[in-house]
């Protein structure tokens, strides 16, 4: 096991150790062999790091950034940019610039001239392209037309309307790359000024590179194309379909669409949709098609990627990230994030220019998340904050924090179960949009509505347990969802939505006159808002009401749901059958953010005394989900242990809500950062 140095004073003819670093990452990667650690001192890196080859479960190959003499991570930064200093007065409009940028900086792929579009990609009008620009590491908004550089205009949906009259537009002929900018009246010359020109920051090129670790650096500004579940899902970094990748400790900012991708390669699919034109089988369809062609592809031998298979894909951990200002997603992935870990990251400010829109926008967004534990992650300041499309099944969602979500923080659309979503803090006005069944949701904190709704059009798998092989194919007939020991706090209006939520959904209140629309989901994906609680299900039966034939295969009876063991407070409104509901006019629990940006919420818990004792959840008492008629388990197949709270207190008297009644208390929960310093399976500088 080797130590190779790379170092912005070393030289790539140097054999890479202390004494002689290499240059640059990509040279390290082209030496390293399973077991081998690359380790990177201290400053600005730009290039893409494409490794060669991968590592072994028992000897993964390691890049890391250099510790320093006090035990923290050098500041190592791998960026898809180049600066531009030849910045020059456009004539005749002040405030505006022009640089003209020879062609062959950007190798096979110019993102001025490549434009975002694909699958489940809303904007049909307007042509955006992958390049971006940025002011002192700020990207800056591309403008359809030079005169939206000569007259910047604030786009209307920005979060950041100031920072939206930052303006660039481009223009590209055989030779060069011709950027105009508007800097606010800043003059270039005092201030760094960069464009993106790189794909990727950290991707392997060919698939099948696995068992990598990724650890401690900043990874930044790449030229990332949209990333739908039928194409090639490109990500700033990610292990294009491999297995067993460690990504953490890093602080990932600023890929044009998505940071980190777990997700699907090119050879099953290439937006084929979106290619076909008028006539051509629709995206249902044609997504089927991709997790069939998954299950067959033959592997490297034979000229193609590895089957989908947790063999060969998947298995990937992605913890203690920050992750931020990406305009798709802050982790993407189709398939490839199965069997896998995503925890302890801080996401956020996603989605915040909101220049183009589509069907893959999230803070998570993950499609056949099979047996993926999701957990202790701060997710805010999203359009939404996590969801989960086709294919959760044995998925858990435990103990995150969610906030800031314009369209809300869980969405569960067209999955079977079972998954289990417990222990979590759901603060946005909107906390679920429910298109699926098959869901546990288990002492969770919510403080929005739940929105529900069937789905008989759309017919998505569902697998043997614990695996990829698909067991089946069914609609959605509503329903198979258990709700039981959540603490639901309203806004203390029985009927219309308060200020404050109709600010943060500005559709909010003429919501309220009948069904409305799920954004973003094709099909009919309507429902009627109902106050914060479990209403929204009063249609559905209970397990006695249940009838004893089960419908037909096209559109059955809804299925039963369990609802047991709940507080309502402050205008919540429990299920028509609820047995006993727990209901007070104040919520014995409250969360208020106290920092948003730094993701920082602050917890109050009155005497214990308030509290009501109710029956504790396990993997008995949860049954199992209808379709894949598989219990309630861990990713192993063991019981599930619901015994330690929200900040893994043990739960000595089981009560409603995601803390042990242990108060009174106050206590502030910081979102995740990267740690400062490698853990102990790290080396030494």
């Amino acid at each position: 096991m080797t130590i190779l140095h790379v170092s912005p004073t070393g030289s790539d003819r140097a054999d890479g150790s202390a004494d002689a670093p290499f240059r640059t990452i990509g040279r390290a990667a082209r030496a390293a062999v399973p077991g081998d650690t690359v380790l990177v001192h201290a400053g600005v890196y730009r290039e893409w790091v494409d490794p060669p080859r991968g590592g072994t479960a028992d000897a993964p190959i390691t890049y890391q950034a250099a510790v320093g003499p006090d035990g923290r991570f050098e500041p190592v930064t791998i960026s898809g940019a180049e600066p531009v200093t030849d910045w020059r007065p456009h004539p005749g409009v002040e405030g505006v610039w022009v640089a003209h940028v020879p062609n062959t900086l950007f190798g096979e792929r110019n993102p001025y001239v490549e434009r975002i579009g694909g699958d489940w990609f809303f904007d049909q009008v307007n042509t955006w392209h992958l390049g971006e620009v940025y002011l002192d590491g700020r990207s800056m908004y591309e403008a359809q037309t030079l005169a939206g550089v000569e007259r910047p205009q604030v786009t209307p949906d920005s979060f950041d309307p100031e920072g939206s009259l930052l303006t660039w537009y481009c223009e590209v002929d055989d030779d060069v790359t011709t950027i105009w900018a508007n800097f606010g009246g800043a003059d270039p010359a005092e201030h760094e000024i960069e464009i993106n020109v790189r794909p990727f920051v950290f991707w392997p090129s060919a698939t099948g590179i696995g068992h990598i670790t990724v650890r401690g650096f900043t990874l930044t500004k790449a030229a990332t194309q949209w990333a739908p579940p039928t194409a090639l899902q490109e990500g700033l970094i990610g292990p294009h379909w491999s297995k067993g990748w460690v990504i953490e400790d890093n602080t990932i900012t600023d890929s044009k669409n998505v940071g980190i991708s777990l997700g699907k390669e090119a050879g099953t699919g290439q937006n084929e949709w979106t290619a076909g034109g008028a006539g051509a089988k629709g995206g249902t369809q044609r997504e089927r098609e991709v997790i069939q062609r998954a299950l067959v592809l033959r592997g490297p031998d034979a000229g193609e990627p590895h089957p989908w298979h947790r063999d060969h894909v998947g298995s990937h951990t992605v913890r203690r990230n920050t992750i931020r200002d990406c305009e798709q997603a802050g982790i993407v992935g189709h398939l490839g994030a199965a069997f896998s870990t995503i925890a302890d990251n801080h996401v956020s400010r996603i989605h915040v220019k909101r220049q183009w829109h589509g069907a893959e926008v999230a803070g998570i967004k993950l499609h056949a998340a099979i047996d993926t534990v999701i957990s202790g992650n701060t997710i805010h300041h999203t359009h939404r904050a996590l969801w989960l499309d086709w294919q959760a099944q044995g998925t858990l969602v435990r103990r995150n924090v969610f906030y800031a979500s314009t369209a809300e923080d869980l969405m569960v659309e067209v999955c079977h179960g079972p998954y289990l979503v417990d222990s979590n803090l759901f603060l946005s006005p909107w906390a679920l949009k429910d298109m699926s069944t098959g869901g546990a949701y288990v002492h969770n904190y919510v403080a929005g509505r739940i929105a529900n709704c069937t789905e008989h059009q759309r017919y998505t798998p569902y697998h043997l347990p614990h695996s990829t092989a698909v067991h089946g194919v069914s609609n959605i007939l509503g329903g198979d969802d258990r709700f039981y020991n959540n603490v639901f706090v309203g806004d203390g209006a029985a009927g219309e939505p308060d200020g404050a939520d109709a600010h943060e959904e500005p559709a909010l209140a003429s919501f309220w006159s009948g069904a409305i629309d799920m954004d973003g989901v094709p099909g009919q994906a309507t429902f009627v808002p109902t106050p914060v609680g479990t209403s929204q299900y009063d249609a559905y039966p209970t397990p006695q009401e249940y009838p004893a034939e089960p419908g037909s295969d096209l559109a059955g009876p809804r299925l039963p749901v369990w609802v047991e063991g709940n507080l309502y407070a402050n205008g919540a409104e429990p299920f028509r059958a609820e047995p006993a509901p727990i209901v007070r006019e104040t919520s014995p629990v409250r969360v208020e953010v106290v920092d948003a940006e730094a993701g920082t919420v602050r917890v109050v818990l009155d005497p214990a005394d308030e509290h009501v004792v109710v029956e504790p959840v396990t993997t008995a008492r949860l049954g199992t989900s209808y379709q894949a008629e598989m219990p309630y388990t861990n990713p192993d197949g063991s019981d599930l242990d619901l015994s330690t709270d929200l900040f893994g207190v043990t739960r000595d008297h089981v009560v409603p809500g995601p803390f042990a009644a242990s108060g009174p208390l106050t206590r502030v929960l910081a979102a995740p950062a990267p740690a400062p310093g490698p853990d102990r399976s790290g080396p030494e500088a």
